[in-house]
């Protein structure tokens, strides 16, 4: 019993420490690193609820729909302020989409289908400029 339990402790403090004993599993870290694709929003104030309505109850439930075929995290951020730095966000700009997947093939896979092509209007439609800033990141 006393040897089982010492046992038991070492794997425990040996996986806290990331590396396994002769005989124990360890998780095998990912070999690529994710996309990120951001998207500068200048939403119009007038349709602000609009937008995020359509982000919270469509938009978002659909991309979360594609977990288990790339789909990693979204989210909708509000430009709060520009504490350093310039250029400046261009004028109207106040809310950024920023979506992670494992790889681009796998969002491009999300952007060609049908559920996006029904869900992405609904956010589009409430910008003021379609010409839109789109940046796609590695992460590294």
């Amino acid at each position: 019993m006393k040897m089982q339990r010492r046992s038991l402790l070492q794997s425990i403090a040996a996986a806290g420490a990331g590396w396994a004993l002769p005989g124990t599993a360890q998780a095998a870290a990912p070999k690529n690193k994710p996309i990120v694709l951001y998207c500068d929003l200048a939403v119009d104030p007038a349709r602000e609820q609009e937008m995020l309505d359509a982000f919270h109850r469509h938009f978002l439930p659909a991309a979360q729909s594609f977990r288990g075929r790339g789909f990693i995290d979204l989210k909708m951020l509000k430009l709060r302020s520009v504490i350093q730095g310039q250029p400046a966000p261009p004028a109207g700009v106040n809310y950024r989409f920023q979506l992670t997947y494992e790889s681009e093939e796998q969002r491009q896979s999300w952007i060609r289908s049908d559920v996006h092509e029904r869900n992405w209007p609904l956010i589009e439609r409430t910008v003021l400029n379609r010409d839109y800033l789109v940046l796609l990141t590695d992460a590294v």
